[in-house]
């Protein structure tokens, strides 16, 4: 295969991101198709990208015969289902978290994806493909900062974003599952091992609005893997500065941190208010050429025959981790994972 022919489900800010990203910076590949249910928002994008195939419905898309692969983007609660009909057509699936709103729906995506050894699979964790990270991942895995014994990640949002949040918050899952995903990813991808205890707390400390949704607008987890590295999380959705990413692992020999200030690009700004750098605003600027790398690793997998290396297991095991600091949070007690 010299060009890997693409159809894309779902048109918010990141769909709209991968489809851009599929029709001009992926290598040998072809965005052939779009699929949403906004159908102003779906002829815009279409013209503007030049796809030809635009479709409402996503079982009439899966119908295309010249589609290699699809994209899937859509609201959480269709992954599952969407997942396991594209592999019976045939088609190569990338997949943005979550694998399944439910520990069960990721076991099912696990044995569709398993009934279809011959077609690729992948889960959409970025961070894994960000530059920063990357790096950082080869020096532990080469003992350069020796055993890692601490695992720090934070994930903050705007607070000028607050309203998107608790707008979403009926149907998000909560702050583990909505944010503190990619953190676990990362955690066990820096680690290589799983957690033994989850203890979880956290609160509405600003808005009042998560509480009936068991969610708080601040969270934190303290894990203890098996090969006894701590590990703490927090995620929070009221930071003043900006977005803010950042991660820190303290080994016996070193320590690695990324994005430990935050910030837009390397430009200061000296003005009446001192001398200052801007943050980025959102996921999309900050993890940008991520989003382009691991969109590469799916169709460069696809061309070769290769598996990713992230898989659908992955999907599953983080969304485990995910409800067990849910769980522990709800219930204010330390859990055996």
């Amino acid at each position: 295969m010299d060009k890997v022919r693409i159809g894309s489900v779902g048109l918010g800010r990141l769909g709209l991101r991968h489809a851009e990203n599929i029709a001009a910076k992926i290598q040998n590949a072809e965005l052939v198709a779009l699929c949403d249910v906004d159908n102003a928002k779906l002829t815009e994008t279409a013209d503007r990208l030049g796809v030809k195939h635009r479709f409402a419905s996503f079982e009439e898309m899966l119908s295309l015969s010249d589609m290699d692969a699809v994209v899937l983007v859509s609201p959480s609660a269709l992954h599952t289902k969407q997942i396991a009909a594209a592999l019976a057509a045939g088609k190569h699936i990338f997949s943005e978290k979550p694998l399944g709103v439910t520990v069960a729906e990721c076991k099912e995506a696990e044995k569709a994806v398993e009934a279809h050894p011959n077609l690729v699979f992948m889960l959409g964790f970025m961070r894994r493909f960000d530059e920063s990270y990357q790096y950082a991942h080869q020096k532990v895995s080469a003992g350069e900062i020796g055993k890692p014994v601490l695992f720090r990640a934070y994930s903050q949002d705007p607070e000028k974003f607050i309203q998107g949040a608790i707008a979403f918050a009926p149907h998000s899952g909560g702050q583990f599952l909505d944010m503190a995903v990619h953190d676990i990813d990362l955690a066990r991808w820096f680690t290589d091992s799983e957690p033994e205890t989850i203890y979880a707390v956290g609160g509405c400390y600003a808005h009042p609005e998560f509480a009936q949704y068991k969610d708080g607008d601040n969270v934190s987890c303290l894990m203890k893997f098996k090969n006894d590295c701590m590990v703490f999380l927090f995620a929070g959705r009221t930071a003043p500065h900006g977005y803010n990413i950042e991660t820190e692992i303290i080994g016996t020999k070193g320590t690695l941190r990324i994005a430990s200030v935050p910030q837009k690009n390397f430009v200061e700004i000296l003005d009446a208010y001192g001398v200052r750098r801007e943050c980025s605003e959102n996921f999309l600027e900050r993890f940008s050429s991520a989003y382009v790398n691991e969109m590469q690793e799916f169709v460069d997998c696809i061309i070769t025959g290769r598996k990713p290396a992230v898989s659908v297991y992955d999907g599953t095991k983080v969304s485990e981790i995910a409800y067990a600091c849910k769980a522990s949070f709800e219930q204010g007690t330390l859990l055996k994972f």
